[in-house]
């Protein structure tokens, strides 16, 4: 289709004016937001200020700045889901300053991704939490928020978009393929999310996160061979028993409490610990109980983290 100049120039009119009369929703928030970050690079660009007690130090003959610094190092990537019902209503909550809670980044169902904060500031998503020694991991990891009311399946469309943001994110801060975790993983007294249904193999697959290695339980339960009674004379079968399955070993000092340590979770509650485990890489029977089967995929990803 052909246009003559003015056609053209009446179309591109139009169009701004559309675009130009659709109103942000967040246009008050993001105004705050704005002003909160031109308060913090002013303080960024201001001598140190003294901490407390710090004036009563014999202080050096001139004020030094280094040369030698940077921002923030984000190294982990904290996957949640909102447990609310839409994305707007999640928007609202992390642009309320009473609720206190945010992520960087809300990915709607529909796939539409949301950076709410720069990755290199501090979000508040992780709350009271811990992984290995890692006691505030807001201040070094990345939240996003999937929405989802916390019992139904993940989109697909919400999932694709997540991994393009993983991969961005892994690819901008260099964040190691084992740093990728949920939010039950660092507070597994109190949360439960990303839920069961999150695929937390597949993003494995595409290097966010670990796994246990494919056929490994076929590899250490192996069905046990029929057992043949012969009947009084010695040469009839009588019965067949099938025996319970067998377990290969497991070495004798295998400590599923320190493995689950060792790989990172807060074990000062064993059975939350198990429990969140269990959410993670096993996705059934979510309990807090480990069987034969769990502590044989406990060994194989123990050995992984070491």
């Amino acid at each position: 289709m052909k246009y003559t100049s003015t056609a053209f120039f009446a179309l591109m009119l139009a169009s701004a004016s559309f675009f130009g009369c659709t109103k942000n929703p967040y246009a008050s928030t993001n105004k705050s937001h704005k002003k909160q970050l031109k308060a913090y690079a002013k303080q960024l660009r201001t001598t140190p200020a003294t901490n407390p007690g710090e004036e009563q130090l014999q202080q050096g003959d001139y004020w030094v700045g280094t040369t030698n610094f940077s921002l923030r190092r984000p190294n982990y990537v904290v996957i949640h889901h909102t447990a609310q019902h839409s994305t707007d209503q999640t928007l609202k909550t992390f642009t309320m300053p009473k609720t206190q809670v945010s992520a960087h980044y809300v990915i709607g169902r529909d796939g539409k991704v949301y950076h709410m904060l720069n990755d290199n500031l501090r979000a508040w998503h992780g709350g009271n939490s811990r992984w290995g020694s890692n006691t505030d991991l807001n201040s070094s990891s990345i939240g996003i928020e999937l929405d989802n009311d916390g019992y139904e399946a993940f989109a697909d469309e919400q999932i694709n978009s997540l991994l393009q943001v993983l991969a961005t994110l892994k690819k901008t801060h260099g964040i190691p393929a084992a740093n990728f975790i949920g939010h039950s993983d660092i507070a597994p007294t109190r949360k439960n999310d990303p839920n069961r249904t999150f695929p937390w193999k597949k993003l494995a697959e595409q290097g966010y996160g670990l796994w246990y290695d494919e056929g490994l339980i076929e590899k250490y339960y192996q069905p046990a061979a029929p057992i043949t009674v012969l009947d009084s004379t010695g040469t009839k079968p009588a019965v067949i028993l099938q025996p319970l399955d067998s377990i290969s070993t497991i070495p004798v000092q295998f400590n599923p409490k320190e493995a689950l340590r060792i790989i990172g979770y807060d074990t000062r509650d064993v059975p939350a610990a198990i429990k969140a485990f269990k959410l993670h890489f096993i996705q059934t029977e979510v309990d807090t109980i480990l069987t034969d089967k769990d502590k044989i995929i406990l060994y194989n990803l123990y050995q992984k983290y070491l």
